[in-house]
């Protein structure tokens, strides 16, 4: 039978593949992950952001082979994600042009943090397989 735990790995395999494909689900509907006009890297600002992201889902992945080990990026994730996802949500109300971003990235982000923070709850570092 498959645990909580088994559905935490999953989890961070899964997101942390979707947190490496934000370049191509930039393309397939740019008004959901994107703020900016024209191509994916015409912006530095989103250059950098596919990079942060890219390197937090290969983390996320790995950690999914013992997540009681890694905890605090699980947390971290968990955070930035409620974090992220607020600051966006307010400036997507506040430009009617961004909506898009109240049906894609935010409602993404607040679901990464929600699973991530149900899964995890209760996991200690001592359960960690060493």
């Amino acid at each position: 039978m498959l645990g909580k735990y088994t559905y935490l790995q999953v989890a961070l395999v899964v997101f942390g593949a979707i947190f490496c494909l934000v370049y191509p689900l930039a393309l397939v509907w740019p008004a959901g992950w994107m703020w900016h006009e024209g191509p994916p890297l015409a912006n530095h600002y989103y250059a950098m952001i596919l990079g942060v992201y890219l390197t937090l889902g290969v983390c996320l992945i790995l950690a999914a082979k013992n997540p009681a080990e890694h905890l605090s990026l699980i947390r971290f994730t968990i955070w930035s994600s409620v974090v992220h996802a607020v600051i966006m949500a307010v400036q997507a109300l506040g430009e009617p042009m961004h909506s898009g971003h109240l049906l894609g990235d935010v409602p993404a982000l607040l679901l990464v943090a929600a699973v991530l923070g149900w899964l995890s709850r209760g996991l200690s570092a001592a359960q960690s397989q060493g």
